[in-house]
């Protein structure tokens, strides 16, 4: 197994019998930042791996400090905040994986450590289920969140009622097991063309889902604040909306961060021979500096739409470093 081409991630793409994204990945190093054309006419960008260790550690940082928030404010302990504590914990997940492989690559470029094989295979395996647990979950959350905006929105007066603590604990212990699970077969089957398509398919069906919640959402809420407001409940539909805004940014930055990735296995089936194909597939590292960015800029968009939530992250970010002084 190649370390220092991030061989780590995503196993069930890299050791696919797919020769041109297999060789690229045999082949790739990622020691500058400098563009490299290819004797194929494509250009290939090549990243630093201290990139990928500086994001990393960023981004864990910033989603612990959220799970931190939202366990040390009561006012935060709501269904919607524990959906959005379990979204924080999903991109912790790739910041972990990517800190971790970093770190290794990093030690064996450098000859400072020599590591078995079977070692570097068991590790490949938890990297991978660790990255496909987290694109499950987020997108799991981001729907159950909806789900929850929804609710909020158009069944104001029973909510605390449909939505209790105990179903939102239930159905984030779930998403979890869900989640898990579909990740260890997505990596024990690996070599099968039907883990991409599943993959694929989970994607636009949830994509499809949240549109049809959104458009819904935002077309009749105008009709339910009427309503809402005849029972002198105006500034909860104000506050359900805002919600329903902040996951509308949500999603559409975890499209914008995570649509190349995808992208990139829509590929694989369709044209994994296709020159400009592979062209995309020798990129592949900017896709991941992608995904490690959607967790890095999620935790931002938490504290800039939720003015409860940005107040205790001071806190802590002030305690800590009152703490450090």
């Amino acid at each position: 197994m190649e370390f220092s081409n991030r061989s780590l991630l995503n196993n069930f793409i890299i050791h696919s019998d797919l020769s041109p994204l297999t060789d690229y990945l045999e082949e790739n190093e990622t020691n500058s930042t400098a563009g490299e054309r290819l004797s194929s006419g494509c250009v290939q960008i090549r990243v630093p791996q201290e990139l990928f260790l500086a994001l990393g550690l960023i981004s864990l940082v910033e989603n612990i400090l959220v799970v931190l928030a939202i366990y040390k404010n009561h006012n935060l302990h709501s269904p919607m905040y524990y959906f959005i504590c379990c979204l924080a914990v999903s991109d912790m997940l790739v910041s972990v994986s990517n800190v971790v492989e970093t770190i290794f690559m990093l030690l064996n470029d450098n000859g400072l450590m020599d590591v078995h094989p079977g070692m570097l295979r068991h590790l490949d395996n938890v990297i991978d289920v660790m990255i496909c647990s987290s694109v499950v979950s987020s997108l799991s959350f981001l729907c159950t969140i909806a789900a929850d905006r929804y609710i909020t929105i158009f069944y104001a007066l029973r909510y605390h009622s449909i939505m209790t603590t105990q179903r939102a604990v239930t159905i984030i212990v779930v998403v979890w097991l869900a989640s898990i699970t579909s990740s260890i077969l997505f990596i024990v089957y690996h070599t099968d063309n039907a883990v991409i398509v599943c993959l694929v398919t989970f994607f636009c069906s949830t994509l499809v889902f949240n549109a049809v919640l959104y458009l819904h959402m935002f077309l009749l809420a105008h009709i339910h604040s009427r309503r809402i407001m005849a029972f002198n409940k105006s500034r909860r539909q104000s506050t359900s909306m805002k919600g329903a805004m902040t996951l509308t940014i949500l999603l559409g930055v975890f499209i914008v961060c995570w649509g190349p990735f995808f992208l990139h296995l829509i590929l694989i089936l369709t044209c994994p021979t296709n020159p400009l194909c592979n062209c995309f597939f020798r990129n592949f590292n900017l896709f991941l500096i992608l995904i490690i960015c959607n967790s890095l800029i999620d935790p931002l968009i938490y504290a800039y739409r939720s003015q409860e939530l940005r107040k205790t992250l001071q806190e802590l970010v002030l305690c800590a470093w009152c703490f450090g002084l």
